[in-house]
């Protein structure tokens, strides 16, 4: 059983560093202006570290170039092209054919990844990428697995697949959506959606023949929220999918924290190298308990198994999960004595706390007995920092090292 790439997002180049460390074998990062993903874009300096630690862990680095280009973003996007080729980046994500030809052009040494924006949900349109250059097609996230096992054998043989594997999901096909546009006049296809499918709307009826009475639509005293999707796991899923021979799995979030990250490409590791390791023994319920830990909209299997799903949709809230877990510290430098810890929630003596450890799913429980304030080296009973980081010095486990996260039950 060929054991597939684990993807990762990565919102910064810090993120990028958790996603390494927790397990991802590639992690995929927004180009400055010209990705899917505006407000976490980076800066063409950090996407050159990035590349530069990439390349010392052996691992991958791949490129969003996907918005839908107009004529004026040409000149943008031939540039960027031009410094990703000589940056050295594993591939480029594009959706649109304009932005292919062009980076055929200006990046000859980069591979080319057909963005799931482009909705690729056949084998003909997957040759049809192929013959035009393409390396990786990202499939659509409204495949059934019968589908993506189909298009699995009948590819090209050096054609590759990405399919999503958790995240979250855009009411719109294939993250194709409008509303966004309407609403705000934040461009979804240009990087900028403002993600109205998640608030809360007043829904009324109006009957035809009688104009101005209107019949309320409620489901909840919190509102109606009828565009929200739940968010896509697949943890259940892994032996299926380890068998489809999909090249890579991919998880979505480029948005999310250091802590999401750390918890939840450290169970997909885990889940992957557990079941190829020992698929007799192989459990899911232990990896879906550390999934359980990060913040959800609550979870949906989506359409893979059936593509009428009515179980996809949060109708009558937000769906936001109510995660007894939140981000507690980051370990900026591990030593035998008192290391010190970047602190983003509250910490008080007493409290228990968990250390994500990267390729283990069980967590190492730490019992705060004492802290000291990284200023003054006075030892204080709790570090609250609010909006802003806060360092602090504290004994840690012999399993602890440097950039680990820590958890800590709400």
């Amino acid at each position: 059983m060929a054991k597939p790439e684990l993807l990762a997002p990565a919102g910064s180049y810090e993120r990028a560093k958790i996603a390494y460390l927790y397990g991802a074998d590639a992690v995929y990062a927004g180009t400055k202006d010209l990705s899917l993903r505006t407000r976490v874009n980076i800066d063409n300096d950090d996407f050159a570290k990035i590349v530069e630690l990439a390349k010392k862990l052996n691992k991958k680095i791949y490129a969003a170039l996907n918005i839908y280009a107009f004529d004026k973003d040409y000149d943008k996007v031939k540039t960027q092209a031009k410094l990703l080729n000589d940056m050295g980046v594993d591939a480029v994500i594009v959706s649109d054919g304009g932005v292919l030809d062009l980076v055929r052009e200006y990046a000859p040494n980069v591979d080319i990844h057909i963005s799931t924006q482009a909705n690729t949900v056949s084998l003909g349109t997957s040759k049809f990428w192929y013959r035009n250059g393409a390396k990786r097609i990202i499939l659509a996230r409204e495949l059934s697995r019968e589908k993506i096992r189909y298009m699995v054998e009948n590819k090209p043989k050096d054609l590759e697949f990405e399919m999503f594997i958790h995240g979250a999901v855009c009411v719109g096909y294939s993250g194709r959506c409008i509303l966004s546009n309407y609403f705000t006049g934040r461009a979804s296809n240009q990087g900028d959606c403002a993600q109205p499918c998640r608030w809360n709307y007043n829904v009324y009826l109006e009957e035809k023949q009688n104009p101005g009475q209107y019949l309320p639509v409620e489901e909840y005293e919190r509102g109606t929220y009828l565009l929200s999707a739940k968010d896509l796991c697949l943890v259940n899923r892994i032996p299926e999918i380890l068998d489809l021979g999909v090249e890579s799995l991919k998880i979505e979030g480029r948005l999310k924290t250091e802590y999401y990250l750390a918890t939840v490409v450290n169970a997909y590791r885990c889940a992957i190298d557990d079941y190829i390791a020992d698929p007799k023994s192989w459990d899911a319920k232990k990896y879906q308990v550390e999934l359980d830990k990060a913040m959800s909209r609550n979870y949906s299997e989506l359409f893979y198994d059936r593509e009428d799903n009515p179980e996809i949709q949060n109708y009558n809230d937000d769906g936001r999960s109510d995660v007894p877990y939140e981000y507690g510290a980051k370990v900026l430098e591990k030593n035998d004595d008192l290391s010190v810890l970047e602190v983003r929630n509250k910490m008080s003596i007493g409290d228990v706390f968990e250390l994500i450890v990267p390729g283990k799913i069980e967590p190492v429980i730490i019992n705060i007995e004492n802290l000291v304030d990284f200023e003054t080296h006075k030892e204080i009973s709790v570090v609250n920092p609010g909006k802003t980081e806060q360092k602090v010095l504290m004994k840690l486990p012999n399993e602890a090292k440097e950039n680990y996260i820590i958890r800590r039950r709400k």
